[in-house]
């Protein structure tokens, strides 16, 4: 994984670390910043110094700090696991606590608004797409298989009658989970319709 990058000339450390926080748009102390190299004036006079800046941080720490930060505010006490995979590609977050209903929210809802502001904070640090993943007392494990156990037996379903069958609206999260586990049947096609909350997925028979 590539973190951010910048180069750029300054004629002092502050003007270096003031254009380092507007370049990166990073608190100067999440900032390394690197000499290159110096330029000499003519007689000493106008010397400036070119520097590398990069985010300073363990991403996955960094994001484990986060979410304490954001846990500690609302006052509940939390055991996290964390895992880097994929070559530091992809980043997950596990979550159990005694308020694990209030931090899953109804459907789901409050677990994906904490996982897109995660994923947001996160990719601030780097230059390619950080793939991030936050799970609470397993909701998305357990989710994802009864997803798939619907996704099957409605595709079975509409594969034997040749009639769609349009599902219960859902989040994108639990839609692509279904498209994901279709997108291989020869015999039927998956299509999102419907907008904002009413977005729902309909298993149609492939002509």
């Amino acid at each position: 994984m590539n973190l951010k990058r910048v180069e750029f000339e300054a004629k002092s450390l502050q003007e270096a670390e003031k254009l380092a926080v507007e370049q990166l748009k990073l608190q100067i102390d999440k900032i390394k910043l690197t000499v290159l190299k110096e330029k000499k004036g003519l007689l000493g006079f106008g010397t400036s110094t070119f520097y590398e800046a990069t985010p300073n941080v363990n991403l996955a720490t960094e994001g484990k700090v986060y979410l304490e930060n954001i846990l500690k505010t609302m006052d509940i006490k939390t055991r996290m696991e964390v895992r880097t995979m994929n070559e530091g590609t992809e980043l997950y977050y596990h979550i159990e606590s005694d308020e694990n209903a209030l931090l899953i929210g109804r459907e789901g809802r409050s677990l994906l608004a904490l996982q897109f502001m995660l994923r947001n904070y996160l990719n601030l640090f780097v230059d390619d797409h950080l793939i991030v993943s936050l799970d609470i007392g397993n909701y998305h494990e357990n989710r994802k298989k009864q997803l798939e156990i619907l996704a099957t037996k409605t595709a079975k379903e509409v594969a034997q009658t040749k009639i769609a069958v349009k599902l219960d609206p859902m989040n994108a999260f639990d839609r692509r989970i279904i498209h994901t586990k279709l997108s291989e049947w020869r015999d039927v096609i998956t299509e999102s319709e419907g907008e904002g909350e009413q977005r729902a997925l309909v298993i149609k028979p492939k002509r």
